[in-house]
């Protein structure tokens, strides 16, 4: 069995950052293209649903979910890519590939190679490659998964704070509701990545303003 793995959420300074696997037989890629399967940002939100939930019952799949105050405090002790390494790994270790194909979190592909391997707890050949949701079906279905269980978690957000926007910090609106909610609560929201340098330049304030 191969699998395929990226993630979703990597640089918003709102909202989980979500790691996705997929696995299935070789000869199952093909059946993966006829369902439309392809790099998550290539499809409309309506598509991704759509194909999310048939990959769901298709295939064996798992996701792991990081809160931004679990991320804030990983980032205490660790880089975003050795985060992100971790979080593969896991995947990886529960679905017990015996090949997977990763979408490359880090500018090095030796160095993420590296860290992968070293939360790994049997043996899986490793296929890592910058844009590889864009080569590898199977990626591109973990990127799907990943993709839409973010994509509910924001929207899950707006239903009970109002319009957050996409939660990245090039978003206008994501940027006007937190420098907002920064002038009327003097703290960050509790969906807020208190870590990334766009929540801590919010409302020209710092971390160590509260």
């Amino acid at each position: 069995m191969i699998c395929g793995i990226d993630e979703a959420g990597r640089g918003p300074v709102f909202g989980d950052l979500v790691i996705a696997g997929v696995a299935c037989e070789p000869g199952e890629e093909g059946e993966m293209r006829e369902l439309g399967v392809k790099d998550s940002k290539a499809l409309s939100p309506s598509k991704r649903e759509e194909i999310y939930e048939k990959l769901i019952r298709m295939y064996p799949y798992e996701v792991v979910v990081i809160t931004p105050s679990e991320l804030d405090k990983m980032r205490l002790k660790y880089t975003l890519n050795e985060i992100e390494a971790s979080a593969f790994a896991e995947i990886i270790n529960r679905l017990q590939p015996s090949r997977a194909y990763l979408d490359c979190a880090s500018a090095s592909q030796r160095g993420f190679t590296r860290d992968v391997k070293a939360s790994l707890r049997s043996e899986c050949e490793l296929i890592v490659e910058h844009k590889a949701d864009e080569r590898y079906p199977v990626v591109a279905a973990g990127s799907i998964v990943a993709k839409v269980t973010r994509d509910r978690g924001i929207k899950v957000l707006a239903e009970t704070y109002g319009s957050i926007g996409s939660g990245y910090p090039s978003d206008p609106v994501t940027k006007e509701f937190l420098s907002r909610w920064i002038r009327e609560h003097r703290s960050y929201p509790p969906f807020a990545r208190k870590s990334w340098k766009t929540a801590s330049r919010a409302g020209n304030l710092s971390l160590h303003d509260f």
